[in-house]
C-alpha cells in the first residue's frame, strides 16, 4: 500500500458496522473488516459515520468502535472517525477521544441541532480545532440544514480550523470555487456517484461507501479518476458507467441497507441495521442484488 502524503488523503472507507443477531455490536467482525479493507489496498477508514449507524450507538459503543478501528489498523492505514454531535462541547469530547485513541484525523459536521449562523459555525470548528488533531469538515446540508459554502470553508481554512472538506452536495461546480477561494484546502469526494467528476476537479481523497463491498474496483477507479492523465480518464469512464447504478445508492436514503446488502451478496458480513432503519423493500433489494451480481459478473471485486 502506497503511503499518502497526508493522513486524510486517498480512500477512507466510510465503514459499515457489523452487528450480532441480537443487534449488539460485533467488534470482532468490525476489526476483521478493517483489516480486510487495508489488505485490499485502501488507505484508511472512517468509523462512526452515518454508514456506521453512529446515531444508534451508546456512547460506550461509539468509543469502542474507534479504539477497535485503531487497534485493528495496520501501520500506514489511517483512521479518521466521525465526531458529529449536537453541540460543540460534545463534539470536542469526541475529537479528544479520537486523538487519545490514536486516530490520525477526524471528520466533522457543523452543528446539527439547529440552523446555526456563520458565527456559531466558526465557533463550533474553533472549539474542536483547539484539540490539535487535523479536522476534515463534512458539508452535508441535506441532513444538517447548514451549508458550508465555499466562502465559509475558506474562512474556516484561513483560521487554521480545517484541513479539508468532504463535499456531499453533489454539486461538482463547487470544487472550482473552493479551489479559487481556498487553494490550500483539500477536497475529498463525499458521495460515490460524483467520484469521476470531482476526481477531474482535483480531489485528493474519497470518503467512500461502496469499497465496503468492492474494494479493488473502487481503488482502481479512484486512481484512474484522480491521476490527471487523460488516458486514465478514458479507462475510468467505462468502469464508472458499469458501477454507477451501485455508486448512486450512496446518496439515497436507503444507502446503509443497500451497501450492507451488497456486502452480503459478495460474501462479506453486512447484515442487519439497527432501528429505525428497516429492511429494504423487496423491489429495492432485488435491484441492489441484481446490480451487485452484475458487477461481479463483469469481474469487479
Amino acid at each position: 500500500m502506497t503511503e499518502q502524503l497526508k493522513p486524510w488523503h486517498g480512500i477512507h472507507v466510510a465503514s459499515a458496522l457489523q452487528f450480532n443477531d441480537d443487534l449488539s455490536v460485533d467488534y470482532d467482525g468490525f476489526a476483521e473488516h478493517v483489516q480486510w479493507l487495508a489488505a485490499n489496498g485502501l488507505h484508511g477508514i472512517t468509523p462512526n459515520g452515518s454508514l456506521g449507524e453512529y446515531q444508534t450507538l451508546a456512547a460506550e459503543e461509539r468509543a469502542r468502535v474507534v479504539t477497535t478501528a485503531v487497534e485493528a489498523a495496520p501501520e500506514g492505514f489511517h483512521v479518521m472517525p466521525g465526531v458529529a454531535a449536537y453541540g460543540a462541547l460534545e463534539t470536542r469530547r469526541w475529537v479528544e477521544h479520537a486523538a487519545e485513541a490514536g486516530a490520525h484525523s477526524v471528520l466533522m459536521l457543523p452543528p446539527n441541532v439547529y440552523r446555526a449562523d456563520r458565527a456559531a459555525i466558526v465557533k463550533h470548528y474553533r472549539i474542536a480545532a483547539e484539540v490539535g488533531i487535523p479536522i476534515v469538515a463534512y458539508n452535508n446540508p441535506f441532513d444538517t440544514k447548514i451549508d458550508l459554502s465555499p466562502a465559509l470553508l475558506a474562512e474556516l481554512h484561513s483560521e487554521g480550523y480545517i484541513v479539508g472538506v468532504k463535499e456531499f452536495t453533489g454539486d461538482v461546480r463547487r470544487a472550482y470555487e473552493i479551489k479559487e477561494l481556498a487553494p490550500g484546502l483539500d477536497l475529498l469526494v463525499g458521495t460515490d456517484d460524483v467520484l469521476l467528476e470531482l476526481g477531474l476537479a482535483g480531489a485528493v481523497g474519497w470518503v467512500a461507501g461502496y469499497p465496503n463491498a468492492l474494494p479493488e474496483a473502487s481503488l482502481e477507479l479512484y486512481n484512474l479518476a484522480t491521476s490527471g492523465d487523460p488516458a486514465d480518464i478514458a479507462k475510468a469512464l467505462p468502469m464508472y458507467r458499469d458501477l454507477h447504478s451501485l455508486l448512486r445508492w450512496d446518496s439515497k436514503t436507503e444507502f446503509v441497507q443497500a451497501i450492507k446488502l451488497s456486502m452480503d451478496v459478495i460474501g462479506r458480513k453486512g447484515g442487519k441495521c439497527r432501528p429505525p432503519r428497516s429492511p429494504l423493500a423487496p423491489e429495492i433489494a432485488e435491484q441492489v442484488t441484481a446490480d451487485t451480481k452484475n458487477a461481479l459478473a463483469k469481474g469487479y471485486k
